[in-house]
């Protein structure tokens, strides 16, 4: 009975899982998840790491770590790590700047700024509305698996 309801688990956070931004199973390019939430984008050591659903996330600090491990839903990103203005604007999924972030209401979203292009700036100025856009677009990538 254990050994099915792990299997279930593992079918039913999948599809999330297939739709992280990562590369080479690394989240966030290696950046400290939990550091974003003290207001810093900051590099995680290749040495400070934990799995999550598949996933490798780098730490600053065996405290992060541990509270990461504690509470991972808290600590991944939105949007599966993907740009959470292009989510709100079309569902697309579009690289983003590790540095480029903004907590909301306990979550971490993260932006594209490439070539002047910073999108933090455009999500600020209808956060509200991109966000609610964006929830939706993220449930129907979910449920569609695309």
């Amino acid at each position: 009975m254990q050994f099915l309801l792990l299997v279930l688990a593992i079918v039913l956070q999948q599809p999330e899982t297939e739709h992280t931004n990562t590369k080479d199973g690394l989240a966030v390019g290696g950046y400290d998840v939990v550091a974003y939430f003290s207001g810093e984008a900051e590099k995680g050591s290749k040495s400070i790491r934990a799995s999550h659903q598949g996933i490798t996330y780098r730490f600053s600090s065996e405290s992060n770590k541990q509270k990461f491990l504690d509470s991972p839903k808290k600590y991944v990103p939105a949007y599966g790590g993907w740009c959470a203005y292009a989510m709100g604007v079309s569902g697309d999924k579009v690289k983003i700047d590790p540095e480029t972030f903004k907590v909301i209401d306990d979550k971490l979203y993260l932006f594209y700024n490439f070539w002047g292009n910073n999108t933090l700036k455009s999500w600020n100025e209808d956060e509200s509305g991109l966000k609610t856009k964006a929830d939706k677009y993220w449930s129907e990538t979910l449920s569609s698996n695309k």
